[in-house]
């Protein structure tokens, strides 16, 4: 008997959890002991971080790649938004955006993809884009949105350059890898010009900051809906924001991200306690659970576009602000 307890001590002793560790990497499985507080961290962990882009510092790059690069050598001309902390397609980890440009006399070539755009108008006049067969004008401080697997070019007459701010979902397909383009036969795909003001995909600035305006109070923030007033997509939103001068917005910190873009005016962002401080075009974002809030700083009232993922996160049940403490009961 004694040797037998000797024998059982000395396998025990043997064993151990390094050893285990090691010997399950020959089974593609890992203790989830070991990393529990990666895969279930205490709050919200983002990836990305806080930042801005300033438009007079990347304007003169994207004008200077519209005289080296063709349109045909680019498809699309446009200087992505890299967040530091990661690599493209990532502005935010749920939100691409970047800088398009078209020269006049161009085509960027029709094409469709899975992704849903919304495009927000920065500078130009002339420009175009026609989406599924319907040419509508582009007008400064206008969101034209691009429906997933609808075939679209854009174009520009006349003089000068034509900017607008792109915004996409395309960092969901790093996870779910089911986006893919196709290219149409020819340039352009066939279109009829279509009355801008009337057409379901156009958002007129002119309207959006006359309904900014029409609310009461220092601040005021209107999303983009469509008519039935839903989201205008599955996965992307936006929203415009007023703050008259002197003022702020609510303090907020919430589980979507966004990227803002600064119709007009100047005044600063405290970003998780660091102030930014922006000016008209310039674009910055705030990651997931970055506790936000902007100010006016100048004499004119400030007016913000933003695109988020609030519809995906908000659809998914993942919608949280930090002073929410509320437990669903799901029946089924």
């Amino acid at each position: 008997m004694a040797i037998q307890t000797t024998n059982s001590s000395h396998i025990e002793d043997a064993d151990s959890g390094e050893k285990l560790l090691k010997e399950l990497e020959t089974t593609a499985t890992l203790p989830l002991w070991a990393q529990m507080t990666r895969l279930n961290p205490p709050l919200p962990n983002p990836k990305c971080i806080p930042y801005i882009w300033r438009y007079g510092e990347v304007r003169p790059y994207l004008l200077r790649a519209g005289q080296l690069i063709t349109e045909k050598q680019a498809e699309r001309r446009v200087l992505m938004l890299v967040n530091p902390n990661r690599e493209a397609p990532y502005t935010t980890d749920t939100v691409y955006a970047g800088l398009q440009l078209v020269m006049p006399n161009e085509t960027a070539a029709a094409h469709r993809h899975t992704a849903f755009a919304m495009r927000f108008i920065i500078e130009g006049n002339g420009g175009f884009t026609a989406v599924h067969g319907r040419r509508v004008n582009m007008n400064r401080g206008d969101v034209i949105l691009t429906p997933t697997w609808n075939f679209h070019d854009h174009g520009k007459d006349g003089s000068g350059p034509m900017i607008w701010l792109d915004g996409l979902d395309l960092p969901q397909f790093q996870h779910f890898p089911v986006h893919f383009v196709e290219h149409f036969k020819d340039p352009r795909y066939p279109a009829t010009d279509v009355d801008t003001n009337a057409s379901p995909i156009v958002f007129k600035w002119e309207k959006m900051q006359a309904a900014l305006d029409a609310v009461e109070g220092n601040w005021a923030s209107k999303r983009y809906l469509k008519d039935n007033g839903q989201e205008v997509s599955k996965t992307l939103g936006g929203a415009a924001e007023r703050i008259n001068p002197g003022s702020n917005s609510p303090k907020v910190q919430e589980t979507t991200s966004s990227v803002y873009h600064v119709v007009s005016g100047t005044g600063f962002s405290l970003l998780n306690g660091k102030k930014i401080e922006w000016e008209q075009s310039d674009t910055f974002c705030v990651p997931a659970w970055t506790e936000y809030q902007h100010f006016s700083s100048g004499p004119e009232t400030v007016y913000l576009y933003r695109v988020d993922d609030k519809p995906m996160i908000a659809a998914l049940g993942f919608y949280r602000q930090s002073d929410d403490d509320v437990e669903d009961l799901v029946s089924t």
